[in-house]
């Protein structure tokens, strides 16, 4: 490993605590996320099984353009 491997990991570190601190003050507004029309869920009386699809899409493109960003301002 080099410094420039530590340098990814504390800035993976700060994005996972700005998302744990979003999630910590506005979990009354988020409540959306994971309900979208296209996730999965199916309950029964011993059984669940959630996938939530659409907001897997949603987030992945939304990560796909701040990467896009990112390399064209470099």
């Amino acid at each position: 490993m080099n410094s420039e491997t530590g340098k990814w990991i504390m800035a993976a570190g700060v994005v996972i605590l700005i998302a744990g601190a979003l999630v910590y003050f506005f979990h009354n507004r988020l409540h959306w996320i994971g309900n979208l029309p296209g996730d999965i869920r199916i309950e029964r009386e011993n059984f669940r099984f959630y996938f939530p699809l659409t907001t897997m899409i949603l987030v992945s493109l939304l990560l796909n353009l701040l990467v896009r960003i990112w390399r064209w301002l470099h």
